[in-house]
C-alpha cells in the first residue's frame, strides 16, 4: 500500500483494537464478518470505487454503508466501516486488502483474549512447514483453477485436530482469498501479525538438523542482542541445507548454510 492507504490503516487500526479488547474472544466472528465485507468488496468494482471516490463526501459514504451493512453484520463492524471509508485510500483495492488485514488482527486478538496466542503463532510455523515439505501439496493449493472452498478443505483436513480454530480459520482465509505471493508468506506475515501482539520478534530457522533447547536458547539471545527485542525462534529442518543455518527475520534474511557458501563459491569459480 502507499501512503495514503497505510495510513488510513493504520488508524483504522487503532481504532479498532479498542474494539477488540472489549470484545474478547468474540473477535473471531468479528473477523468472520470482516473476512465477507472484504469478500463483497472483491466482487464489486463499483462498490470499491464508490467507497473510495474522493469526490464523495465522507458521510455520504459512511451513509452507504450503512445502508448496505447495517443489521448484516455486527454494528460496530459497521462502525469500523463508517470511519474506514472516511479515509482516503490510493488504490480502490486497497480497502478490501485493509477489511481483510483487519479481520486477520481480529482473530489473533481472540486468540489472546483466551490466552492461546502463542499457539496459533506456532501452528501457523508448522502449516509452513507442512508446505515446505510437500511440493505436490504447494503446487495443489496454488492452483487457481481449483475451487478455492477444495483447496481450504484440503488443507482444512490435514490440520484436523492439529490446529485450533483460530489457526484453521486464518489458513482457510489465506487459501480462500489470496494475497499477493505465495501462501507460505501470506502465513508468515500472519505469524509475524501474532508475535508484534506479543511484542516480539519472529525468526524463521532452516537448519540441516534439529537443534537442541540450548542452541535454540543461545540462538534466541543472540538475535534479542542484535535487534533490542525479544525473539521467538521457530525452527525448521531441510536436510538440503547440508550445513548451517539460514535465519530470517521479517525481510532480513542472515543466510550461512553450507549450501549457500557451496553455490556462491561455484559462481565465483565459473565467473
Amino acid at each position: 500500500m502507499r501512503a495514503s492507504s497505510q495510513a488510513a490503516l493504520s488508524a483504522a487500526t487503532d481504532r479498532w483494537e479498542t474494539s477488540l479488547r472489549d470484545a474478547g474472544d468474540r473477535g473471531r466472528e468479528l473477523g468472520s464478518q470482516l473476512f465477507e465485507v472484504s469478500d463483497t468488496l472483491a466482487r464489486s468494482g463499483s462498490l470499491r470505487r464508490a467507497l473510495t471516490d474522493p469526490a464523495r463526501s465522507g458521510d455520504d459514504k459512511a451513509r452507504l454503508v450503512g445502508a448496505l451493512f447495517d443489521g448484516k453484520v455486527d454494528p460496530l463492524v459497521v462502525d469500523l466501516l463508517a470511519g474506514m471509508v472516511r479515509s482516503r485510500w490510493s488504490e480502490e483495492s486497497d480497502l478490501g486488502a485493509a477489511v481483510d488485514e483487519l479481520g486477520i488482527v481480529s482473530v489473533l486478538a481472540a486468540a489472546q483474549a483466551r490466552d492461546a496466542l502463542l499457539e496459533v503463532e506456532e501452528e501457523l510455523f508448522r502449516v509452513e512447514r507442512l508446505l515446505a515439505s510437500s511440493r505436490e501439496l504447494r503446487s495443489t493449493l496454488a492452483e487457481r483453477d481449483v475451487d478455492p472452498q477444495r483447496r481450504a478443505d484440503l488443507l482444512d483436513s490435514l490440520l484436523a485436530d492439529r490446529a485450533g480454530d483460530e489457526t484453521r480459520l486464518l489458513v482457510r482465509r489465506l487459501i480462500r482469498a489470496p494475497r499477493a505471493g505465495s501462501l507460505s508468506a501470506a502465513l508468515r506475515h500472519v505469524g509475524e501479525l501474532a508475535a508484534a501482539r506479543r511484542d516480539r520478534l519472529v525468526a524463521n530457522v532452516t537448519a540441516a538438523s534439529p537443534l537442541t533447547q540450548a542452541q535454540e536458547a543461545r540462538l534466541a539471545r543472540i538475535l534479542e542482542r542484535a535487534y533490542g527485542r525479544s525473539v521467538q525462534v521457530n525452527v525448521g529442518v531441510d536436510p538440503a541445507v547440508l550445513g548451517g543455518m539460514r535465519v530470517q527475520v521479517g525481510a532480513e534474511v542472515i543466510d550461512g548454510t553450507m549450501l549457500t557458501r557451496i553455490q556462491d563459491a561455484r559462481r565465483r569459480f565459473t565467473g
